[in-house]
């Protein structure tokens, strides 16, 4: 999608959203009853780390973070990817970080393939009988909550803590893929990231449904976030809230002279990169950016990727409920 509009994240319902409401309840309305058809069974147990908006939440570094759980519980893990961004494909894929671009796969499945072997398909229950083909214990999915082809055995819907659902309306006058409460029955737990601000009534109406709520942060690499301190840098993503990342940056204590924000999975052109590089040599300034960003870049492009990785609070609790999907 497109850098979300900055209308969907206001507390107040301003002009253009009350004229797009109706076309969002049509929206909601469609999407609701796709998610209660029913699913395909899968032989192992399919995770699924999804969210209720549009648009970034942190559910590839939450996919990632389970799986690195999962693995050391003995778990072999294989991620599902609908591989967003990359070539359209009508037979699933095993992702090859040595062959395949984020042209041919998407740049998410990219990321995951440094944790796991990654199937991308838009057909989930091909997908599914790929996975378990690999030899997958658990299958992890990354996205497609909202999807039902897939019978999903556990599903934790991702919030940002900052933003929580927005101003609560659907796409397109809104953030929601689906009226919330439609949502909220088909997530068993939810992930928030970062301070509870925007998200602290969505915490408590989880909780007043039995739904545990678990409390995660993203952390920046200490190695880059080092070479950042003190650095006069341009910070530039092309990801769902490309300013999440800018303040990340500002908080490695780096001087940010400028931003330059993207669509979410944005092919960089060669214009795209010569503007780049000569903002920077103008400003004498060192180029920052997003993992994500920087697998859609060529090798040589002399931006520093800053990765993140999600830390969960209270680690137990994350066990336990994924020690109930192996005993399914």
């Amino acid at each position: 999608m497109k850098q979300a509009p900055d209308f969907w994240w206001q507390s107040e319902t301003g002009p253009l959203a009350r004229t797009l409401t109706p076309l969002g309840k049509v929206y909601g309305a469609i999407t609701a009853r796709r998610m209660a058809k029913p699913g395909w069974r899968a032989r192992v147990p399919v995770i699924c780390i999804g969210n209720f908006v549009a648009g970034g939440a942190g559910k590839t570094p939450t996919a990632i973070a389970l799986a690195h759980l999962l693995q050391q519980m003995g778990e072999r893990v294989v991620f599902l990817s609908r591989g967003h961004g990359g070539a359209r494909r009508s037979n699933p894929l095993i992702v090859d970080p040595s062959k395949h671009s984020a042209r041919d796969v998407g740049d998410e499945p990219l990321l995951l393939a440094r944790v796991a072997p990654v199937v991308v398909t838009p057909d989930r229950v091909a997908g599914a009988h790929l996975a378990e083909a690999q030899g997958a214990s658990v299958i992890v999915m990354d996205d497609g909550m909202q999807n039902p082809s897939l019978t999903k055995t556990l599903t934790f819907a991702v919030v940002d803590g900052a933003s929580g659902v927005g101003n609560g309306l659907c796409i397109p006058a809104g953030p929601l893929r689906a009226p919330l409460d439609a949502q909220m029955r088909y997530a068993d737990a939810l992930i928030m990231i970062g301070e509870l601000r925007g998200a602290r009534p969505l915490a408590q109406a989880a909780q007043t449904q039995d739904k545990p709520v678990l409390r995660g942060r993203l952390m920046p690499n200490a190695g880059v976030a080092e070479r950042l301190d003190g650095a006069r840098v341009i910070a530039f993503a092309g990801i769902g809230r490309p300013e999440k990342f800018f303040d990340t940056v500002s908080a490695c204590g780096a001087t940010v002279l400028a931003t330059r924000a993207f669509a979410d999975h944005h092919a960089f052109s060669a214009i795209d990169r010569v503007r780049l590089e000569r903002q920077a040599e103008q400003q004498k300034a060192l180029l920052v950016t997003t993992e994500k960003d920087a697998v859609r870049l060529p090798k040589d492009f002399p931006a520093l990727a800053l990765p993140v990785e999600l830390e969960f609070l209270d680690k137990g609790a994350v066990k336990a409920l994924l020690n109930k999907v192996k005993g399914r």
